[in-house]
C-alpha cells in the first residue's frame, strides 16, 4: 500500500481479522451485533438486536456470570474487559471459544452499563501448557473459589495485625502464588509498611515514610484508590522511572499493587510481586481483587480489636491502683480478672486509701453490669468513696454518702437503666488489728485462722449502693489476729463456673484451707481455682457457665510464721455481737460456730453447742432488753480440745432454774445446759452478767 493511499475502512480491517462488533446497554437489556459476531455466536451471518436472554442462551452459564463479575471489575478500575467465552449451540455442545474485549462504563445516574466491544475466535490451549495454565476453565474456577473460601476463613479468624499478615504470607493462589508480599499503611501524608515477606529484614527501609506525592505505585493506590498492574520490569521503568531503582535490585517480574479500602477509606495498599511473568487476566485480577478486599476488612477488624484492647487495658490500669508498700504491721495481696463482656475491664475493682488518722481503709466493689456503663460508673464511684474516706467520715458515714451520689449520677426511680452497686468498706489499725466494717450487700469478709480453719465473718450490713440514698450502713468491729488471714472478693470469684454461693465457696474454702505458701501465693491460686485446669473439675450445678469479673483482696496479720502461711496449733477465737433489732444474725452465729467446729471429734457434740448457743443468745433477746455479745474459743490439741461459748448481755436479772409444767413454752434453757454441757455457770459483772458453757472433745 502505497503512503498516498487512503486507509481502509474500520470495518473492512474487522472483517479481513474475523473480529465481530457489539454493544450492551444493560439499562435496555438489548446486545447489538454486526455479521461477523453473529457469527461467531453461532447466528446467521447478519447483523442483529439481541435480548440479553437470547445472548445468553448461546453462551456456557458459568462463562455469562464470568462476564458479569469482569465488567463490574473492569469499569471500578477503568481497564479492558476480558473474558474468555464458550459459545454453545441447542444441544448444549461446545461450538467454538471466543474472546470478548470492551470498554466498559458506568451511569452513575441510572446505576447501568454500557459496553462496546469485540469478539475473535481463539483456539482453546492444550492442557498444561502455560497458555493452558492461563485460560479459564472450569478446575481452575473450582480451585480459586475454595482457594477464596479458605483465605477468607483463615482472615477472619485473624484477631491481630500480626496475625492478619502471617495469614496473608501463607495465601496460595492457584496458578500464580506471588513471592513476595508488602502491606502498606498511611500515616498522616506518608507511606509505611505495616508488614512484608519474602524479603529480608532491612530490605524495606527505602520504603519507609515515603511522602505519598512520591512517583511509586503504592503511593498512586493510596491516592487514587485504583490498582496498578504491571507485567514486566520495562513496563515498571517506563511508568516509574523514579522508584524504578529501588524495585529493581528484588528481581521481579511482575507486580500488582491493589487498594486496601474498608468503610469507603483507602487504609494502605497490598503488593504481590511474581518472580515469574504474569498477565493478569481478568480471572487473576478479580482473585487480587477479592484476596486485596478481604485482607483490608481483616486488616480493619484488627485495627479496631488492638484499638479497643488498647483502650481497655489503659482504662484498667488507670482505675487499678497499685498497692504499694504493705500497711505496717500487716501485709496485702491483691488480683483483678476482667472476663465479663469481653471489654476487659468490667465493674469490679478494689482501693487501698490513706486516711487523715495515719490508717488505711481497704474498699471492694461490684457495680452492676460488664459493659462501658459499668466501667465508668465504677471509676466515678471509686473516686467518691476516695473523697468522702479523705475527708475522715467512718465506714458507715462513707458508704451513705457514696449511696446518695451513685443514686443521683444514675437518675435512682426515674431511669431508664437505673444500676446499683455491692461494696465492702473497711477500716484497719495495724497496731492492735482492730477492724471496722460497713457492708453494702457485698458478700461476707472470710477469715483464715491462725490453724488453717477457714470461717466466714457475719458482719452488719444494709443495701446495695444506689437503690434507696437515704439507707444506713451499721458498722461491725472485730480483731485480726496474728497469724490471721481476711479474704474479701466479689461474686465473680464465689460463682463463675457454675457455682451458688454454697458450692463456691466450699470450692475456695478447700483452697485456703491447704494452702501452705505466700500471701501472694494464695491469691495466685485462688484465681487458679476459678480460671486454670483445675476449675475445670470443679464446676458447679447450675447450668449457667457464665464468668465474671473478679476482685480479690487479702489482708495478713502476721504472726510467728516467716513469710508462709502454714496453719500452727493456736486458740480459735471469734467475737460476733448480736442486737435487739437483729435477731436473724442467731442463725449467722450458729452457722459461724459449725464452721469453728468442722473438724470437732464428734458431730453429736457440735449439735449440741449449736442448740445450747441458741438458746443463750435467744434467752438475752426474749428475757432482756439489752444486745448480746458472743465469745467463742477452742483451744487445745486435736482429740483433747476444750470449746468455751459465752454470751454477755447488760441486764440485771440473773438466771434461775425453772420446773416448767408439761404444756410450757420456756423454761427449760439451763436444763438444757445442765444436761449436754461439760461444765458451765453465770458469773455476775459490774453490769450485767454472762452465761457460759463448756465443752471437751469427744473421740
Amino acid at each position: 500500500m502505497r503512503t498516498d493511499e487512503p486507509l481502509p475502512a474500520v470495518a473492512d480491517v474487522l472483517t479481513v481479522l474475523a473480529t465481530g462488533v457489539w454493544r450492551w446497554d444493560t439499562a435496555t437489556g438489548l446486545v447489538s451485533v454486526d455479521a461477523e459476531a453473529a457469527r461467531l455466536l453461532g447466528l446467521p451471518a447478519a447483523p442483529a438486536t439481541l435480548t440479553e436472554a437470547q445472548v445468553r442462551s448461546r453462551l456456557h452459564p458459568v462463562d455469562w456470570n464470568e462476564i458479569t463479575g469482569v465488567v463490574q471489575l473492569a469499569a471500578a478500575e477503568d481497564t479492558l474487559a476480558e473474558v474468555r467465552i464458550r459459545v454453545m449451540d441447542g444441544h448444549g455442545r461446545i461450538v467454538r471459544v471466543v474472546r470478548s474485549r470492551s470498554k466498559p462504563s458506568f451511569d452513575t445516574d441510572r446505576r447501568t452499563y454500557e459496553l462496546i466491544g469485540t469478539l475473535q475466535e481463539v483456539t482453546e490451549p492444550t492442557p498444561g501448557t502455560p497458555a493452558g495454565r492461563r485460560a479459564v476453565h472450569g478446575d481452575w474456577r473450582r480451585s480459586r473459589e475454595a482457594f477464596l473460601l479458605d483465605a477468607g476463613r483463615a482472615l477472619a479468624e485473624a484477631r491481630s495485625t500480626q496475625e492478619v499478615l502471617r495469614v496473608a504470607a501463607g495465601l496460595s493462589m492457584p496458578g500464580f502464588t506471588p513471592d513476595g508480599l508488602a502491606v502498606f499503611g498511611v500515616e498522616g501524608d506518608h507511606l509505611t509498611i505495616i508488614g512484608h515477606h519474602g524479603q529480608k529484614l532491612g530490605d524495606e527501609a527505602p520504603f519507609f515514610h515515603m511522602p505519598l506525592e512520591t512517583d511509586y505505585p503504592a503511593t498512586e493506590v493510596v491516592r487514587t484508590g485504583r490498582a496498578v498492574y504491571l507485567s514486566s520490569p520495562e513496563e515498571y521503568e517506563s511508568r516509574y522511572p523514579l522508584t524504578w531503582p529501588l524495585a529493581a535490585p528484588f528481581r521481579r517480574q511482575s507486580w500488582a499493587f491493589l487498594p486496601l479500602t474498608a468503610g469507603g477509606r483507602t487504609m494502605g495498599a497490598w503488593l504481590a510481586a511474581f518472580t515469574h511473568p504474569v498477565a493478569f487476566t481478568p480471572d487473576e485480577r478479580s482473585v487480587l481483587t477479592t484476596v486485596a478486599r478481604m485482607l483490608a476488612q481483616a486488616l480493619s477488624r484488627a485495627e479496631a480489636t488492638e484499638s479497643v484492647r488498647e483502650l481497655t487495658d489503659g482504662l484498667q490500669r488507670s482505675m487499678l491502683p497499685v498497692l504499694g508498700p504493705d500497711i505496717p504491721g500487716m501485709r496485702l495481696a491483691a488480683r483483678y480478672i476482667p472476663t465479663g463482656g469481653g471489654l476487659q475491664v468490667g465493674g469490679d475493682w478494689y482501693d487501698v486509701i490513706p486516711l487523715p488518722s495515719g490508717r488505711r481503709a481497704l474498699v471492694i466493689g461490684d457495680v452492676q453490669g460488664h459493659d462501658v456503663r459499668a466501667a465508668g460508673l465504677m471509676g466515678q464511684l471509686r473516686i467518691a468513696l476516695r473523697a468522702y474516706a479523705a475527708e475522715g467520715h467512718r465506714p458507715d458515714a462513707v458508704l451513705s454518702r457514696a449511696s446518695r451520689f451513685l443514686h443521683g449520677i444514675t437518675g435512682g426511680d426515674q431511669s431508664a437503666d437505673p444500676r446499683f452497686a455491692t461494696c465492702l468498706y473497711l477500716e484497719t489499725d495495724p497496731a492492735s488489728g482492730v477492724l471496722e466494717i460497713a457492708r453494702a450487700g457485698h458478700p461476707e469478709p472470710v477469715i483464715r485462722l491462725g490453724d488453717g480453719t477457714v470461717v466466714t465473718r457475719p458482719t452488719s450490713g444494709g443495701l446495695p449502693l444506689g437503690i434507696d440514698p437515704d439507707a444506713d450502713y451499721p458498722t461491725t468491729r472485730f480483731t485480726l489476729e496474728p497469724g490471721e488471714t481476711m479474704m474479701i472478693c466479689t461474686d465473680g470469684l464465689i460463682e463463675t463456673g457454675g457455682h451458688d454461693m454454697e458450692s463456691g465457696w466450699r470450692r475456695l474454702r478447700a483452697i485456703l484451707e491447704n494452702h501452705e505458701g505466700t500471701l501472694e501465693a494464695l491469691a495466685e491460686g485462688l484465681v487458679q481455682g476459678v480460671h486454670g485446669p483445675s476449675s475445670h473439675h470443679t464446676t458447679g450445678p447450675l447450668a449457667d457457665r457464665r464468668e465474671d469479673d473478679i476482685a480479690l483482696l487479702l489482708l495478713h496479720r502476721p504472726g510467728e510464721e516467716t513469710g508462709t502461711l502454714v496453719p500452727r496449733p493456736t486458740v480459735r477465737r471469734t467475737l460476733l455481737g448480736v442486737a435487739q433489732a437483729e435477731p436473724e444474725r442467731i442463725a449467722e452465729a450458729r452457722r459461724h460456730l459449725r464452721e469453728l467446729l468442722h473438724d470437732w471429734a464428734s458431730p453429736d457434740q457440735v449439735d449440741s453447742a449449736v442448740l445450747l448457743l441458741s438458746e443463750l443468745l435467744t434467752n438475752v433477746l426474749v428475757h432482756t432488753d439489752t444486745d448480746a455479745a458472743l465469745l467463742v474459743e477452742v483451744s487445745g490439741d486435736p482429740g483433747e480440745r476444750r470449746l468455751k461459748v459465752e454470751v454477755t448481755d447488760a441486764g440485771d436479772d440473773l438466771p434461775h432454774k425453772r420446773r416448767p409444767g408439761e404444756l410450757a413454752s420456756s423454761g427449760r434453757g439451763l436444763m438444757l445446759i445442765e444436761l449436754l454441757a461439760d461444765a458451765w455457770g453465770v458469773d455476775p459483772r459490774g453490769e450485767g452478767k454472762s452465761i457460759w458453757f463448756e465443752l471437751y472433745e469427744a473421740q
